[in-house]
């Protein structure tokens, strides 16, 4: 495995894989490494010839009072687990060499970044599209992976990369959970014991708001109404939002039917964890 820490060494060894004619896989990551970031890179290895993992906390989608600074960063653990995992490049930039003084160009998909954790985190996808285009035009890859988890993150890639003609597959691979239930993310090292109990209650509201609908229930904010008296029971959760939303352009239902995409955000103290699951009724 190899470990590049520059965008003009990156840039090259992908145009000379491109012409010895190797495809490319790319799982873009903010690093401290999960089991569900590997599962993507244990994917792309059936699909690609050469699978990049990009590590780079990238300033530009935190918004002002996030946790930046103290994002969880491990690189030397990073990168044993992504060769655990079968990566055959971490590309590991730095800030300076992503946002080079003088930096002024940005990336933006609109109406769908207006919903959810857009507009609770006003920006922030404006930074997340701009770091994935950058880091397309620098990996060059035929492929590229995302987790469910970030289903309006994912969307909204898939938005950017056919309205750009970019000719990139987007790849989103299901949510990776520990045994029981709680959506793996780096940010779970932030939860005490007792939050991270707590922390349980997203998985259980989403499984219960899955039952309800699998029974018959069309009501949209009756399911929100329980899922939202389930959170509240615990002492450490504050919702950011509740939603059920089309899953495919994210516009609210006002009954549930077809395709739909049941999401939430909630601090747990004073970590914000988010979580979903698609159905089709």
């Amino acid at each position: 495995m190899k470990t590049v820490d520059s965008v003009a060494r990156m840039s090259t060894l992908a145009k000379m894989l491109k012409k010895e004619g190797k495809s490319i896989g790319l799982v873009p990551t903010m690093g401290y490494l999960h089991d569900g970031h590997l599962s993507l890179v244990k994917t792309a290895k059936k699909h690609a010839d050469v699978v990049v993992m990009s590590i780079f906390v990238n300033p530009a989608q935190f918004c002002p009072g996030e946790d930046f600074e103290k994002y969880p960063r491990d690189f030397k653990r990073d990168e044993e687990r992504a060769r655990s995992a079968g990566a055959d490049i971490v590309f590991y930039p730095s800030v300076k060499d992503m946002y080079p003084d003088g930096y002024a160009t940005y990336v933006a998909v609109e109406k769908l970044t207006d919903t959810l954790c857009g507009a609770s985190r006003p920006g922030h996808f404006r930074g997340v599209t701009t770091v994935v285009a950058k880091l397309f035009g620098i990996v060059k890859p035929d492929i590229a992976y995302f987790g469910q988890k970030d289903a309006q993150q994912a969307i909204v890639i898939k938005k950017m990369t056919e309205d750009l003609n970019m000719g990139i597959e987007i790849k989103v691979l299901p949510i990776f959970r520990e045994k029981d239930g709680l959506a793996m993310s780096s940010r779970n090292i932030y939860l005490s014991k007792a939050e991270r109990e707590d922390a349980l209650v997203l998985y259980q509201a989403l499984k219960k708001a899955e039952e309800a609908i699998s029974a018959g229930e069309k009501n949209v904010q009756a399911v929100i109404k329980m899922m939202t008296d389930m959170v509240k029971q615990k002492p450490s959760a504050r919702i950011d939002y509740i939603s059920i939303a089309n899953a495919k352009d994210l516009t609210g239902v006002k009954t549930i039917s077809g395709d739909i995409l049941i999401a939430m955000a909630v601090f747990i103290g004073k970590t914000r964890l988010i979580d979903n699951i698609i159905m089709k009724v």
